[in-house]
């Protein structure tokens, strides 16, 4: 079964199913059930429930006539100038079906829309308002032009806590017979790190395995560094045995085909439980976020992650 497939299966259809965003959801829903929404703009990280809340907004104005009234774009894929002025606009300008007086444009990844694209889109929102709401969702509003931003109500969804995470897993694990304990669904969260997606699809692959979900199988589903490895590396590199941490680092990312990001993530978090001094961790933070950059331009991440433990080798000799 595909994620999408499950993640629609399980899709909320009413506001009070939204879970971590209480705060957005019912502003949301007041302005819903006004029957007049402003444009939207919905901002915050991955597997949120941006999404899912723009689809539960169209499908409370519009009921049964919600795929009539209703235009999704992904503007990571159609993210030129030409989709404003040729999709955007021709759906705009035609008049509702229902007793609704506007229809409602979702713009995903509006964040990806190129300078020229939201320019466009800026006077397409100012001329067909009056037959048109835009909900727009990103990542990272600061790429949204303020004209945009300035033209819309605002809303900043956050991670997910671990507890609205177990509602909706304990929701699947109902629903599709699977048994899993407190233990795994820490470990699943911790794998998400609050994308409620991330943690379906986890789930899912685990599930694939077995119905009985346990912390082992997530583990090995998941493929994140761990911990133990990780303090094990930085301990022969505090000691002042690189060739030994090197080794380790090595085995860490060839046998258990673990990525440099996900090493370097996992070394930020081991920092602070390290037996060194507070001055020492706020360099080493600092020296591990330069090496996390250094690999996101490009740079090779084993020898990056070289350097990274050769900094831990000198702190541990005070130099």
């Amino acid at each position: 079964m595909k994620s999408e497939i499950w993640t629609e299966k399980f899709r909320p259809s009413q506001f009070s199913e939204v879970v971590g965003q209480s705060d957005i959801v019912k502003r949301v829903e007041s302005l819903t059930n006004s029957l007049n929404i402003p444009h939207l703009l919905f901002a915050g990280p991955a597997g949120t429930g941006k999404s899912t809340l723009a689809l539960i907004v169209v499908k409370e104005l519009f009921k049964e006539n919600w795929k009539e009234n209703y235009l999704e774009l992904n503007a990571s894929d159609e993210r030129g100038i030409n989709v404003v002025r040729e999709k955007v606009k021709n759906f705009a300008r035609t008049k509702s079906l229902g007793n609704v007086d506007f229809k409602v444009i979702f713009l995903d990844e509006a964040d990806a829309l190129t300078p020229e694209a939201q320019q466009a889109l800026r006077r397409t929102m100012e001329n067909y308002s009056a037959t048109c709401r835009f909900i727009l969702s990103c990542n990272y509003s600061s790429k949204i032009i303020d004209p945009i931003q300035s033209r819309c109500a605002i809303f900043r969804f956050k991670l997910l806590e671990k507890k609205d995470v177990e509602k909706v897993i304990h929701l699947i694990a109902e629903k599709e017979n699977l048994t899993i304990n407190l233990e795994a669904i820490e470990i699943l969260y911790e794998g998400s790190e609050g994308d409620c997606r991330k943690a379906i699809n986890i789930l899912q692959s685990t599930a694939s395995i077995s119905p009985s979900i346990t912390p082992e199988l997530i583990s090995t589903v998941i493929s994140n560094a761990k911990p133990k490895d990780i303090k094990v590396v930085l301990d022969y590199a505090l000691s002042g045995d690189f060739q030994k941490s090197r080794e380790k680092l090595l085995d860490i990312m060839l046998k258990e085909s673990i990525s440099g990001q996900d090493v370097i993530k996992a070394i930020q978090k081991e920092i602070w439980n390290l037996p060194v001094e507070p001055e020492i961790k706020v360099k080493l933070t600092e020296k591990t976020g330069e090496i996390e950059f250094r690999i996101t331009e490009g740079s090779d991440p084993f020898i990056q992650l070289q350097s990274l433990i050769a900094s831990f080798v000198l702190a541990g000799l005070g130099k």
